[in-house]
């Protein structure tokens, strides 16, 4: 390592992350490392962290390389590596820009899922191409306390159960997970979305992120909710040939999600960069080893 490493902090609704810019894929980033450096306390601070690495010079990313040259090998906040994160995927093509390498306009990102495709609009916002949702089949119910509601199954690559309520407070501290059933509907664990109505097109949510308790903002589960409220409201583009669009409030900000009648589904949003900086080599080790 070097004696310093450049680093960057950036937010997508409040969804946080340590960028690291590596280009050539020189920096050691073990598990530790990045738990060290997203720790809040003793560290920078963050949700997950991105690394940034040219496509051909990482080895789970040259086959996209033709495709894009920029691969987002994200980790979560407590070192494990994830196939896809969707507030992260804007904040990387912010980064990507603030650096000159990309312009407004569209580019391509290279993920574990995939390539996804991502457009910076004039106006700062960015869109990513989330892919389609799948809805399975069978009726879910979740609870907090007493209270019980059906929820809609959605997958977007990972599980959720989407829960129609008539006050977000209902959800309780949803420090715990919320009780689901049946059992078998979400194997692993699923991530629980609680939604009230704002007016036509715009709801609002809460969240519990599986193994990680409420998030200030979940991409995915921003997707979930307006796949599941177009659905309840009798909508699915993939029927009449009529985009749908749901503007959805998180904690953290908003999102607004458009499913196209191909079944895509785009989401929009702010990506923020709020300071830069160098990590101390020598700190990181320390902290590694510790």
């Amino acid at each position: 390592m070097s004696t310093r490493i450049a680093f960057l902090k950036g937010h997508g609704t409040e969804n946080d992350f340590v960028i690291v810019p590596d280009p050539e894929n020189v920096i050691d980033l073990p598990p530790a490392a990045v738990a060290a450096l997203c720790d809040r306390r003793a560290g920078i601070g963050g949700d997950g962290l991105l690394h940034v690495v040219r496509s051909a010079a990482h080895p789970e990313a040259q086959a996209m390389a033709a495709d894009a040259e920029w691969f987002m090998d994200y980790r979560n906040g407590d070192g494990s590596i994830a196939e896809m994160c969707g507030n992260g995927v804007r904040v990387f093509a912010r980064y990507l820009q603030r650096a000159g390498h990309v312009a407004e306009g569209d580019l391509a990102v290279a993920t574990r899922g995939g390539v996804k495709t991502v457009h910076i609009a004039k106006d700062g916002d960015v869109t990513v191409g989330m892919g389609k949702a799948v809805l399975p089949d069978g009726d879910v119910t979740v609870s907090v306390g007493e209270r019980s509601w059906p929820a809609r199954n959605v997958n977007m690559g990972n599980p959720h159960a989407v829960a129609f309520v008539d006050d977000l407070a209902h959800a309780g501290d949803l420090y715990a997970p919320p009780p689901f059933s049946p059992a078998a509907a979400y194997p692993d664990g699923v991530n629980v979305e609680f939604v009230v109505d704002r007016g036509p097109g715009h709801v609002a949510l809460r969240v519990h992120e599986r193994g990680s308790g409420e998030t200030r903002s979940c991409g995915t589960g921003a997707c979930a909710v307006a796949v599941a409220a177009a659905r309840r409201d009798g909508a699915d583009p993939t029927v009449t040939g009529t985009p749908v669009t749901y503007t959805v409030d998180v904690p953290g900000g908003t999102l607004v999600i458009t499913e196209r009648p191909d079944g895509e589904i785009e989401m929009t949003g702010p990506a923020v960069i709020v300071a830069e900086g160098e990590i101390d080599a020598d700190w990181l080790e320390t902290a590694t080893s510790a």
